[in-house]
């Protein structure tokens, strides 16, 4: 039971369940970004230098064949449109984790710049302060 029990303290910390929401969310994100690219972007892009479909823009390296036994070998391509669009899926996740990161930092700044207590007098001011108070008397 012990090691149950150590597991279910780990797994309870907060850090972990954070971890956990952190990855969720970033496979969602990534899914909006991916139907983002493939059916928002590159679609007028494509259509804008002349109705190329880059999810399948591709360069052949070998074409498809039959062999001996009528079974069909696939071709070898490079799929170039498929990397595109990774590429852009990429750049559009870092840009939204780096103005993420750049609000934390700007909101972590202003914490940093609030004002500090003044510092407590020294004692020949304290001192000095008592003197002016008793001849004020």
């Amino acid at each position: 039971m012990g090691m149950i029990s150590e597991f279910r303290e780990f797994a309870m910390r907060g850090n972990v369940i954070d971890l956990a929401v952190g990855v969720v969310i970033g496979a969602a994100f990534g899914k909006i970004v991916t139907a983002l690219v493939d059916k928002v972007i590159m679609p007028p892009i494509g259509l804008l230098v002349g109705g190329v479909d880059f999810s399948r823009w591709a360069w052949t390296l070998k074409e498809a064949t039959v062999d001996a036994a009528g079974n069909v070998v696939p071709a070898v391509v490079i799929g170039i449109g498929e990397f595109l669009n990774t590429v852009i899926q990429f750049v559009i996740v870092a840009f939204a984790i780096f103005l993420l990161v750049k609000v934390v930092n700007r909101l972590a700044r202003k914490k940093e710049e609030a004002p500090a207590a003044p510092a407590a007098p020294s004692e020949e001011v304290v001192l000095l302060r008592e003197i002016r108070d008793s001849l004020k008397r």
